[in-house]
């Protein structure tokens, strides 16, 4: 047998290797000298990062340079696409927002036997005989034909004894507890006669920038933080980024965005609070608002460092962030253990584990939100007390702890609340009778606010399922802006 033929006649000392050049200008002349005759045939050139204003137009991107003409229609589309749908979604912000400051204590509707009725008064009239009301003593203590003065503060107001009293109700404010969801305060401020339609868009604009610059600067600050604590491995030295690294990254940059556009959500709170009618508005716009509050509560520093205001946005963009990145992937382990749940390949379970992940976050986030807007109501320094559409609480809240233990003990939470009026000249028995009989249909919400922590939840509820069936639908393919929506 002939041994193994020698691979020496196959060696070629012409190794040929990869090389990266950027890309020739074909149009004019080649300056450059010519290749050598050994120069390897295998060229690449080298591709420009895009932006992603390039990615949503492609055309924007070509070799001969961005025209600014294109450019400028993608973002006015952009701007207008952004605005409709804050315009679509503002009318339930409103009433959600206005359900939330709303303060209903828990002596609202309760019964008022101080003041005696017009019918009471000519009953003892009709069954006093004539001869003993002419010869009655004017000195005898009886039953006074007139009511007794009302108590009245120092300027000579009557003071108020009960939020749902219509006399001493300023006429900006919508009764109390007259409506028990986001819909109901809807059509309630559309016709009330000091708001009106329109009012449900208050505050669209700025709600609109709020939303553009969000979605603007949290990937661009997400970037920023994952190029200095996450960088690419570009060398065997780096260590890879963990689980918790990809976690807390995310949740910095939200916080970071929130805390720097809090500013204008305090503004879109007041001016979505305040009255519509000129009469008793307290800012004529956002730029106004932003003007008055760094004039009169402190400036820049009390803007975005007083602890009314820092404390509640620091939890509240902290909070939500992290439940929407965490629960998905703790949920789909515990529901689904050992498979990979994707929107492509399993629409139905991706979409139970995110209407589940939501429920289970917007219990977690919607009573800091609610104390949130409570402070933003608040004013600080020398700034005049702002006259809102609803009624708020007399004493301000010293802080989010405070918040929360005087919404749990003080208010109640079956809505819509009716006043209950029990006359003076009924009968003992028919009394008790009622008075049992409305002592067995009490809620339990009657004695807690811990329905006034959640206004809004059936909103967002009702939201998720609607988005669980249009991916459940659609296979998993629609798009994110319904979400949005």
């Amino acid at each position: 047998m002939s041994g193994p033929s020698s691979l020496r006649d196959l060696y070629s000392s012409n190794a040929q290797t990869w090389s990266f050049a950027p890309p020739s200008n074909s149009s004019g002349p080649s300056s450059g000298p010519p290749p050598p005759p050994n120069a390897p045939s295998h060229t690449f050139s080298s591709r420009p990062v895009q932006n992603s204003i390039f990615e949503l137009s492609p055309g924007l991107a070509e070799p001969g340079g961005v025209d600014l003409g294109l450019l400028l229609k993608t973002l006015v589309a952009s701007a207008v696409l952004e605005y409709s749908t804050s315009a679509i979604a503002m009318p339930w912000e409103v009433g959600k927002c206005l359900l939330q400051v709303q303060w209903i204590p828990r002596d609202a509707g309760e019964a008022d036997e101080a003041e005696p009725a017009a019918e009471e008064v000519a009953e003892v009239s009709d069954d006093d005989s004539g001869e003993e009301s002419y010869f009655a003593d004017p000195n005898n203590s009886g039953p006074s034909r007139y009511p007794a003065p009302r108590p009245a503060d120092e300027r000579g107001y009557i003071v108020r004894k009960n939020v749902l009293e219509e006399g001493t109700r300023p006429s900006y404010i919508i009764p109390v507890g007259s409506a028990d969801g986001v819909w109901a305060m809807m059509k309630k401020v559309g016709r009330f006669r000091g708001e009106g339609w329109l009012a449900l868009w208050k505050g669209l604009l700025t709600s609109c920038i709020v939303d553009m610059l969000s979605s603007t600067m949290q990937p661009l600050i997400h970037n920023a933080l994952q190029g200095i604590f996450a960088p690419p491995l570009t060398s065997p030295y780096l260590l890879p980024a963990t689980a918790t690294t990809s976690l807390l990254l995310p949740v910095a940059s939200h916080l970071i965005t929130g805390f720097i556009l809090s500013p204008l959500d305090l503004v879109r709170t007041r001016l979505i609070v305040q009255s519509f009618d000129p009469h008793h508005r307290t800012y004529s716009g956002p730029i106004d608002a932003l003007r008055c509050i760094i004039r009169d509560e402190g400036g820049l520093r009390g803007l975005y460092l007083h602890p009314h205001l820092l404390i509640p946005t620091l939890l509240d963009n902290t909070i939500r962030p992290l439940m929407s990145l965490a629960l998905p992937s703790l949920l789909s382990t515990r529901l689904f253990p050992g498979t990979l749940i994707l929107p492509e390949t399993s629409p139905t379970a991706f979409g139970v584990v995110e209407f589940a992940s939501s429920c289970i976050g917007l219990l977690a986030t919607l009573p800091f939100e609610t104390v949130r807007r409570r402070l933003q109501v608040q004013v600080r320094g020398r700034a005049q007390p702002l006259k809102t559409c609803v009624e708020k609480r007399p004493a301000p809240y010293n802080g989010v702890v405070d918040a929360l233990w005087h919404i749990l003990t003080e208010e109640r939470s079956d809505l819509p609340v009716q006043r209950a009026l029990i006359r003076r000249g009924e009968k003992g028995k028919e009394r008790e009778g009622e008075k049992g009989k409305g002592e067995e249909h009490v809620s339990v919400w009657r004695h807690t606010g811990l329905g006034q922590l959640y206004r809004g939840l059936g909103m967002r509820l009702g939201a998720g399922v609607i988005v669980f069936a249009l991916g459940v639908v659609s296979g998993g393919e629609s798009e994110a802006g319904w979400a949005e929506l």
